[in-house]
């Protein structure tokens, strides 16, 4: 008899992102800006004294100390991981059991759902209004009333841009005695974390992640940040050696960097900002261009042009996300941001001339 896939994974389809090559990447929400050669350097050094005839450090010791002194947190309530994906692999697998209830918020991250589905949850989904947001109140009337026992989204939202300010987020917690998970991925353009309180409730999961701000999307280093008792759980539920050597040494030396990266930080915001008033005035050229107000390093347009725009720009070689009757554009530097913006308005006034 031959094999078969079991039903929740015989349809599946690996994940591709964009591919070939482009002068400009705005797709991914990455930095545009990448390591100083000092940092380059200090790096460099610092790969030099690798055994890598030996397993990593499985707690992560050193880089977690680094994480934790660069937002003022305790280090025992930290986990590094490999990527925030695998942090949501492992809180949905470990802290849900078989048939319980995940909720969500749509249009949010897709792969919260996609590992649920692998984990065997049953998944709660509402939707948010046509301004794409959602109030603490209508999050927790859909807690109460599904029954979920974990909660999960991105604060800031991805694709949205958009956010719940952190009195938001202490209402949520403290109303329910669901497992609230706070996907901080874009907080570092925006002031509003709950980095700092998560000792405060018993049922608050912060991540954060090295892949935005700090330019260091190829390392794969997430982190999560919880009370004691949840961060022994996690660290028990996590693969032993789950964050290699290299991106714990590099990782380290890039959380010491606070200085440079503040720099970098500030300079993606202020492109961020260049971005979000420049597609507003492109506004003008047509009713059928929504952009929607962001706090995070990307901005969401909605409009029924989406795949013509993200087609034009792609014969331009630049890169940017299309997502059904949306676009997403990064934050890129000063000349990047220029041009996409100059192509848009190129398109959008061509097309109204036809």
């Amino acid at each position: 008899m031959a094999y078969s896939l079991n039903q929740k994974i015989k349809d599946l389809e690996p994940y591709e992102p964009i591919s070939g090559t482009y002068k400009i990447r705005l797709d991914a929400n990455e930095s545009p800006f990448s390591y100083t050669d000092e940092i380059k350097e200090k790096i460099a050094e610092a790969v030099k004294t690798i055994d890598y005839n030996r397993y990593p450090d499985p707690m992560a010791e050193e880089l977690c100390e680094a994480f934790a002194d660069f937002y003022g947190v305790d280090k025992k309530l930290v986990t590094a991981a490999n990527g925030s994906d695998e942090l949501i692999s492992v809180i949905e697998t470990s802290f849900l059991m078989k048939g319980e209830k995940l909720l969500f918020i749509a249009p949010d991250f897709s792969m919260y759902k996609f590992y649920s589905s692998i984990c065997e949850a049953e998944c709660v989904q509402i939707n948010k209004n046509p301004e794409l947001e959602f109030t603490a109140d209508e999050m927790i009337k859909a807690i109460k009333d599904s029954g979920a026992k974990c909660v999960i989204f991105s604060n800031p939202c991805n694709p949205t841009g958009q956010g719940l300010d952190r009195e938001a987020i202490r209402k949520i917690v403290s109303s329910v005695d669901a497992l609230i998970v706070d996907d901080e991925a874009y907080m570092d353009f925006w002031d509003q974390s709950m980095i700092g309180e998560t000792e405060n409730y018993d049922n608050l999961i912060v991540l954060r992640t090295a892949s935005k701000a700090f330019g260091s999307a190829a390392l794969r280093l997430g982190f999560a940040v919880a009370n004691e008792k949840i961060t022994r759980a996690m660290k028990a539920v996590k693969s032993p050696y789950n964050v290699n050597s290299v991106s714990q040494k590099v990782g380290t030396i890039i959380y010491r960097e606070k200085e440079y990266f503040k720099k970098s930080l500030s300079s993606i915001v202020y492109n961020r900002d260049l971005l979000y008033n420049g597609l507003r005035n492109c506004s003008c050229f047509t009713d059928d261009f929504r952009v929607y107000p962001t706090v995070t390093n990307f901005v969401f347009v909605k409009t029924t042009m989406a795949l013509d725009i993200w087609k034009y720009l792609l014969s331009k070689s630049v890169a940017i996300r299309y997502m059904g009757e949306y676009i997403r554009i990064s934050a890129g530097t000063d000349e990047e941001t220029a041009f996409v913006l100059a192509e848009i308005e190129n398109y959008l006034k061509n097309l109204k001339k036809n």
